[in-house]
């Protein structure tokens, strides 16, 4: 007996139409009952400001080149760090297995805000860090911890022919890992390595509580100044979607060109 085919892509559409509709209706009501005077007009200003026919930064656009410079170095930062653990964690040492074990049960088990006062009030001056690099460093080993757990799971998921195959061509345990066993198990990694990112671009807002002028920061500043309270925030949370969406957009497209077939 046939199956009965729907058109499920242009279903799904109206679906979408229909709860995107719903929410702006919700949202409409809300603002009308609210009482709330808005004043949209004055956000371009805290973007970007014109002179001239030159422009400034606005506070909001510079806060996020520092939420940018802080995600990057913290995401490669991180990346290296998942990796090493994760090598550790497989290895036939027991010592490096302990290590790391501690290190990822200790790292998952305690809040993030709790690391991030912990390296800036205890680390950072007996190293002489600065605020920047005390919250890079809080958010690399925080995410790393997550991302070990990711890269370890791809690289178990690897058969066991590809590493009899490397074994057969007299390479090394460090050789096959690089040559053979890594570059497979980085195209398995790749969507739940994205969505660590993005965490990781959400994480990075509680850098703010250690006085670094990030996105949010910024926002903070602004709505004290001029209790733009709505107005600010959702062109906050805007932005971070924007960041997050494109990274998300960019993990599709390395999904789709290095695709495991």
């Amino acid at each position: 007996m046939r199956k009965r085919i729907s058109n499920t892509p242009v279903r799904d559409y109206f679906k979408f139409l229909a709860f995107t509709g719903g929410l702006i209706f919700l949202v409409g009501l809300s603002a009308g009952n609210l009482n709330y005077q808005w004043h949209w007009h004055r956000i371009p200003g805290y973007i970007v400001t014109f002179y001239d026919s030159s422009f400034s930064a606005g506070p909001l656009l510079k806060g996020l080149y520092v939420t940018m410079q802080i995600s990057l170095l913290s995401m490669i930062f991180a990346l290296v760090i998942a990796v090493v653990t994760a090598l550790l964690r497989l290895s036939g040492s027991f010592t490096a297995r302990l290590i790391s074990y501690w290190y990822i049960e200790s790292i998952r088990n305690t809040p993030l805000l709790i690391q991030i006062f912990f390296m800036y009030f205890v680390i950072a001056p007996i190293l002489d860090i600065n605020a920047f690099f005390s919250a890079v460093i809080a958010l690399a080993f925080f995410e790393g911890a997550y991302a070990s757990e990711i890269f370890r799971a791809g690289i178990l998921s690897i058969r066991r022919g590809q590493w009899e195959a490397a074994c057969s061509l007299g390479l090394s345990r460090l050789q096959s890992y690089r040559y053979i066993i890594l570059p497979q198990a980085a195209r398995r990694v790749l969507p739940p390595l994205t969505g660590q990112g993005v965490s990781l671009i959400k994480d990075s807002a509680l850098v703010s509580t250690v006085s670094i002028y990030d996105l949010t920061m910024q926002g903070q500043r602004i709505v004290s100044e001029t209790f733009l309270t709505f107005e600010v925030w959702f062109t906050v949370a805007f932005i971070y979607l924007i960041m997050t969406g494109s990274l998300s957009m960019f993990s599709a497209w390395l999904e789709r060109k290095y695709a495991v077939r």
